[in-house]
């Protein structure tokens, strides 16, 4: 079967298409995912890098999101998972046609929800999903750093319905333009620009900070700082209690809510190519794993 592979840390365009042994009969509680679709997100850039060594082996596939089929079961795994339509969360491997998994890392698509947004539903809806239900329960006034990025329009259009004024900065934000201190800042960022976003929050507000576009510190910002990794909610929710994380995000992608715009859809083949010269500003990466 074909995978891309990370033989060693290096830049995400490195990895190389092998043909590689298809994964043997499952073992208890395993599945056998073939994967049709997958996706590009700067996760698996920072981890093909080395930057997590303590929890990466190499040779490593990539991809932390995507849609399969389940094709094959092991022992002690419910039948009515057969055939399904999942997202197989948990770890990488998204990248390569069969992936290996315990079945409770396998996350039903629902029928009414195309595979073409489906595979988009994880790393970003999930986590502004989540973000947005922890932190703005009160919040009248939020700022969003980071702009132009996916995650920061999906922040937007949650907020947007809950009735909550949003002011939205770039990266490379000055601090100027805002006039008022805000209940809440969600910060990609970091750096610079994190700390002006800090400062323009209530002394009683908070900043939640979940990404590192600088590769800048945040530092001390003098208000209650909370980091929300999606990596450790997922691995510290009950397995059981994994599918209902995805009903909300599942009822926004029904409403044509917290969609993702596709810059080029790419074959597996081509992957390490396009990602030479790909440009998350332009949109998303759609790779078709299996035809």
């Amino acid at each position: 079967m074909l995978a891309a592979l990370a033989v060693q840390p290096g830049p995400i365009h490195n990895v190389t298409i092998q043909d590689v042994p298809e994964p043997g009969t499952p073992e208890g509680g395993e599945a056998i995912v073939r994967m049709l679709a997958s996706t590009f997100n700067p996760s698996d850039a920072v981890t093909v890098s080395g930057a997590y060594a303590s929890r990466t082996e190499f040779p490593l596939v990539p991809g932390f999101e995507g849609v399969g089929v389940v094709e094959r079961i092991g022992p002690e795994v419910p039948s009515a998972l057969l055939g399904r339509r999942v997202l197989p969360i948990g770890s990488a491997g998204a990248w390569q046609e069969l992936k290996r998994t315990d079945h409770t890392w396998c996350i039903p698509v629902p029928d009414d929800i195309p595979t073409d947004v489906a595979c988009f539903a994880y790393i970003n809806p999930l986590t502004a999903y989540l973000m947005v239900e922890r932190f703005c329960s009160d919040a009248r006034t939020v700022l969003i750093d980071g702009a132009s990025t996916t995650i920061a329009r999906h922040l937007q259009e949650l907020l947007d319905q809950r009735g909550i004024e949003t002011v939205m900065v770039g990266r490379g934000w000055s601090g100027e333009g805002v006039d008022k201190q805000v209940d809440v800042a969600f910060d990609c960022v970091g750096g610079e620009t994190g700390r002006r976003a800090a400062r323009a929050v209530k002394p009683d507000g908070v900043v939640v900070h979940y990404g590192l576009l600088s590769g800048q510190s945040l530092g001390e910002v003098g208000r209650r700082v909370e980091m929300f990794r999606l990596r450790d909610v997922v691995h510290a929710c009950p397995r059981s209690e994994l599918p209902a994380l995805f009903e909300g995000v599942f009822d926004q992608l029904r409403a044509g809510r917290l969609r993702s715009r596709v810059a080029r859809e790419v074959s597996l083949r081509e992957l390490p190519q396009v990602l030479k010269e790909y440009r998350p500003a332009e949109g998303k990466l759609l790779v078709r794993v299996t035809d």
